[in-house]
């Protein structure tokens, strides 16, 4: 199964970016999870259609209103199918 697994830079900890993440992948059909990282930046792992995936990638350069995204780095991430069947996760 086709998945990215991004960093994202900039003010995304403290503005619903992890929230508004969630919504967008469950929008777009996809899997995977969220976090914030102890280094002020959030991370996931999303797994789905590669065109959706293109298109999330495309929404984390925005983000929720108030973030200020810098950076985005994304890598190509292969998954077992059944890894992540429980929708798209927020965890702490």
């Amino acid at each position: 199964m086709p998945c990215i697994h991004c960093l994202v830079s900039g003010r995304v900890q403290g503005v619903f970016y992890r929230a508004a993440a969630q919504q967008q992948a469950m929008r777009l059909k996809l899997s995977g999870w969220v976090k914030n990282r102890n280094d002020g930046k959030v991370e996931l792992i999303a797994c789905g259609d590669v065109s959706a995936l293109q298109e999330f990638e495309t929404w984390c350069w925005q983000g929720p209103s108030h973030a200020i995204v810098s950076q985005v780095s994304c890598e190509k991430h292969e998954c077992d199918a059944d890894e992540f069947t429980n929708g798209f996760t927020v965890s702490v």
